[in-house]
């Protein structure tokens, strides 16, 4: 009995601190959706180079359905792969400009949608239209 009360009250930290943590970064990347102004039509590498803080995990664009040939948004994850989509913390970015789909689902596939150096330096030089953070 006395090691179910220590693994369950290991357990409550843990999961606080796991909340806690992604509340630090949902309040740390709304401050760049608060500040959106300084970053829409500037390159992404300006909002990049400014979260010093935390980088995403990954990257997905997705082209819409009446126009499979651009991406006009991609979806930036703070957390890994094969963790749960469920309720992840999300940086939205509209483009100024549609990206062609062969482009970003070539990084998809080279890099399995995590977010490397290649992917960085791909967005990058990509204009900001818009920004939304959420949950």
């Amino acid at each position: 009995m006395k090691h179910l009360h220590k693994i369950l009250a290991l357990s409550f930290l843990l999961g606080y601190s796991i909340i806690h943590a992604q509340l630090d970064t949902l309040n740390y990347l709304k401050q760049f959706e608060t500040n959106k102004a300084n970053y829409i039509g500037q390159p992404f590498s300006k909002l990049l180079n400014d979260m010093t803080q935390i980088q995403p995990k990954t990257a997905w664009s997705i082209s819409l359905a009446g126009k499979k040939t651009v991406t006009p948004d991609t979806r930036f994850y703070f957390c890994k792969k094969e963790q749960s989509f469920h309720n992840v913390i999300t940086l939205w970015i509209e483009w100024q400009n549609e990206i062609p789909r062969d482009q970003t689902r070539y990084y998809e596939k080279k890099n399995h949608f995590y977010f490397t150096n290649d992917e960085k330096n791909f967005y990058g030089n990509k204009i900001v239209k818009d920004i939304k953070v959420f949950r």
